[in-house]
């Protein structure tokens, strides 16, 4: 059946497209926190051990939501590691045969929190254009967590 919710075919792709890197770069970042939960330690064990969980937690819930956002425009959304790989903007940690030490952890998750942010202006622009307010809405509130992540986790190595 043909979509009609007020948005042209070519903008819906678009903003699929968009959010399929922003799902690749959540994604990557989700597993990235959830092995740094994992692998932690040193003095900072407990403190990042809880972050880390709370964090990718919460991650781990926003990735259905933006796949389900993707479906809704009438595209498939991403769901292998291939996929992810290649769309992603941040980088995977190996993680073994070991892990970083707590603060390059720390780093790594700024970064990728702040990357998230610079993928999801930039779809958020395209949706906004297309005047797709449930994106919009969507990639506020998680621009909204993932600049506070980064703020929270950039304190530590202050």
């Amino acid at each position: 059946m043909k979509i009609d919710i007020g948005i042209k075919e070519k903008d819906r792709k678009k903003i699929a497209d968009g959010l399929s890197h922003f799902l690749a770069d959540s994604y990557t970042l989700y597993l990235k926190t959830h092995n740094f939960h994992w692998n932690v330690t040193g003095p900072m064990f407990n403190t990042l051990h809880t972050m880390f969980e709370t964090q990718y937690t919460e991650q781990w819930t926003a990735l259905d939501e933006i796949a389900e956002r993707i479906r809704a425009l009438g595209f498939n959304a991403p769901g292998s590691y291939a996929q992810f790989v290649k769309l992603s903007s941040i980088k995977e940690e190996p993680g073994v045969p070991e892990a970083p030490e707590w603060k390059e952890m720390v780093r790594q998750l700024v970064v990728g929190n702040e990357a998230v942010c610079r993928t999801a202006r930039g779809v958020l622009k395209t949706a906004d254009e297309a005047s797709d307010d449930p994106s919009v809405d969507l990639l506020t509130q998680r621009l909204q967590t993932h600049e506070k992540y980064a703020w929270m986790l950039r304190s530590l190595l202050e």
